[in-house]
């Protein structure tokens, strides 16, 4: 059974920073999983932030590139989101995501707030 759990999350102020961290167990190939993050902001649907591929490419909303670095380790079954120059409209629940086959699996969420 895949477990995915989140840390990091917090309430900053507009331009200030914060990192998402990820930590799976279970049933995780990193060979062929796809390791990310999505976010779900106050009424909105929930929305990919970032991912990377097995292959090692790099899916990203606009909305943050520039802004947002993520990383992945493999041998730890981590994924991390550097999220630099937060703005409030960065503010939501963000999951981490792993998509593995025809699955998808899905952390508890992390509160990012953004507020001055």
């Amino acid at each position: 059974q895949v477990r995915l759990v989140e840390s990091g999350g917090g309430t900053v102020q507009p331009g200030e920073s914060l990192r998402l961290h990820c930590v799976g167990s279970g049933g995780i190939n990193t060979f062929y999983a796809t390791m990310g993050w999505y976010r779900q902001g106050p009424g909105k649907q929930r929305e990919l932030v970032a991912e990377v591929h097995s292959e090692r490419a790099i899916d990203m909303a606009d909305s943050v590139k520039g802004r947002f670095t993520i990383s992945r380790d493999d041998a730890r079954k981590t994924v991390d989101l550097q999220m630099n120059n937060l703005q409030q409209e960065d503010t939501g629940v963000y999951y981490c995501n792993v998509g593995q086959g025809a699955n998808m699996y899905w952390g508890q969420g992390t509160q990012v707030t953004v507020s001055s």
